[in-house]
């Protein structure tokens, strides 16, 4: 009997992660730099949520080179993201500090 029920958590526990990398990243992606927000043609959907995210997030002026930094461009990103408010790829929650996975 334990025996099915750790195999059951062994199969069960790639779904139950984030859809986030520990390493910060998502489909071989780096999700710090600049970003442009679009309409369509996205690089990744994201949901803003204000609990549970998959990524928290700080807006920079300047040196986004963390994890979970983003600079707000208009133009040459490193990707971009469409908000959407169902169906993500993945969500984030904008903080003042700490930003990363959480």
């Amino acid at each position: 009997m334990r025996i099915l029920f750790l195999l059951s958590l062994l199969i069960c526990f790639p779904l139950m992660a984030g859809p986030v990398g520990s390493d910060c990243t998502f489909k071989g992606k780096k999700l710090s730099g600049k970003v442009q927000i679009v309409n369509s043609f996205p690089d990744f959907k994201v949901q803003v949520v204000n609990s549970f995210p998959d990524l928290k997030v700080v807006q920079v002026s300047s040196f986004p080179s963390d994890c979970g930094k983003w600079q707000i461009v208009d133009s040459f990103p490193d990707f971009k993201v469409q908000i959407v408010n169902s169906f993500p790829d993945f969500k984030i929650q904008y903080v003042n500090s700490f930003p990363g996975v959480p």
